[in-house]
């Protein structure tokens, strides 16, 4: 490791969480988004910087959770690319999102809880910082292409630009089709593309984007429409597809699978696979309905069911439980991630932002707080700073937790290794000793977060 890491890992862990035990409760890093740095040339090292900072494929698919893979334990669908990124990489256990997709976007852009953010639905305040902006600043490729749901492009076409992106490829939210007969914004510029498969152009446009700039480094971000359902807040309804029929749940889950497949070879195709990290997750568990149909006005919805582990599940999407956020997440970086390795460490969706400016060597965004930890040790195996605790909080309801105790606000505490589902909350002063020092812990998490 060269100097410059081992400094800045040692500056993330001095003014970070610390490694006090779970009952740290500083609120992350401070940062600024005055001043931020000009931005330096494509493929140039920015002084200091590490000559082998990795490209960057970072990939968060809509309304998967963790029963739909089958390396999670999922039986209902077929998802050989991920399961083989997973065997041949890392696999996190303990990965937390928001209930719903736009908050889960905003935090993991920004590594900041909803609350310094606003909850404002489909929106990110202009003065956020984003892994975008980071990394552009330290001399990277930057393009986002599938779902931004991060302001109406028809008000602020520009909109991806500004927060960080050079190059996009997303579709028009409450405009137009995201699957067949796309109504997408090109670099900012709307265009419907007629017998496309929506899916397809958003992958090869990165994959595009990842030969142009395969002598650069990049960070290709994916934020794919799969497998959310179809559009129902504008007219005509979307167009069908081959058939005549939306494609159902299974269908654009294993279709996700394909695309992932289809990214990874073209790093392989291009010579980079052993130069790029492949982060994969997704923005909330899986919907317990999805629209198959629509008849005249109404919009049909079938019940999701699904086998995990040899049990049926509903997916619990909006649901502040792990049905609802509790997301997978793959490594894999040939060479430098262990392979068929299972990290059990918390990872917060605020994480992600901090994991990249260190791969980066890049510096934080300066006066604002930034809440995640970085996790780029474990990314190579190493023990790294583990945080102590996890936060979510969305419309009022908020929990902190750890792997085995979730303590939300309103007191309800859970023993979640004994009751996952929720359903037996534990009284103050009620079970073994280490409930009452986790409620107590927590609750300090809580109170500070709320302050």
């Amino acid at each position: 490791m060269n100097a410059t890491r081992r400094t800045r890992r040692e500056f993330l862990r001095r003014v970070g969480f610390g490694a006090a035990a779970l009952g740290g409760v500083a609120c992350g890093f401070a940062a600024s988004a005055r001043g931020a740095k000009p931005q330096a040339s494509r493929g140039d090292v920015p002084a200091g910087a590490a000559p082998d900072r990795p490209n960057i494929l970072l990939i968060m698919a809509d309304d998967i959770g963790r029963e739909v893979l089958g390396c999670y334990g999922g039986q209902s669908y077929k998802t050989p690319n991920l399961d083989k990124l997973a065997a041949e990489g890392m696999r996190f256990t303990h990965c937390y999102s928001q209930p719903v997709c736009s908050p889960s976007r905003v935090k993991i852009m920004t590594g900041r809880y909803g609350f310094r953010t606003t909850e404002k639905w489909g929106h990110i305040p202009p003065g956020e910082r984003t892994f975008g902006h980071v990394l552009g600043a330290a001399g990277y490729a930057t393009a986002a292409a599938g779902k931004w749901q991060m302001c109406l492009l028809k008000r602020n076409p520009g909109h991806l630009k500004k927060t960080g992106f050079d190059e996009s490829c997303v579709f028009g939210w409450h405009e137009g089709a995201r699957y067949h007969d796309p109504f997408v914004y090109w670099n900012g510029k709307p265009r419907r593309l007629e017998g496309k498969y929506g899916p397809d152009v958003y992958c090869d446009f990165l994959i595009d984007f990842m030969t142009r700039n395969r002598n650069t480094p990049f960070l290709a971000y994916f934020p794919m429409a799969l497998a959310h359902a179809i559009s129902d807040d504008f007219t005509p309804p979307p167009a069908k597809g081959p058939g005549g029929k939306y494609q159902s749940y299974k269908e654009l889950a294993e279709t996700m699978d394909v695309i992932v497949g289809r990214l990874v070879k073209a790093l392989d195709d291009l010579g980079l696979r052993k130069k790029t990290l492949i982060l994969y997750t997704t923005d909330n568990g899986s919907p317990g309905s999805f629209i198959t149909d629509v008849r005249g006005r109404k919009y049909i919805k079938t019940p999701i069911r699904s086998m995990w582990n040899g049990r049926e599940v509903r997916g619990g999407k909006g649901s502040m439980t792990d049905a609802g956020t509790r997301v997978p997440l793959i490594a894999n970086w040939p060479g430098t991630t262990p392979a068929g390795k299972v990290c059990d460490d918390l990872i917060d969706f605020s994480d992600f932002l901090p994991t990249l400016a260190e791969l980066a060597s890049a510096p934080l965004p300066e006066g604002v707080t930034v809440d995640g930890r970085t996790f780029a040790p474990q990314l190579g195996g190493k023990k790294g700073a583990p945080r102590p605790w996890c936060f979510t909080g969305y419309r009022g309801k908020a929990w902190a937790r750890t792997k085995r105790w979730k303590l939300y606000r309103s007191g309800k505490l859970y023993d979640m290794d004994a009751d996952p589902g929720e359903k037996r909350p534990l009284k103050p002063g009620q079970g073994p000793d280490e409930a009452r020092t986790a409620r107590k812990t927590l609750q300090a998490v809580l109170v500070k977060l709320k302050k």
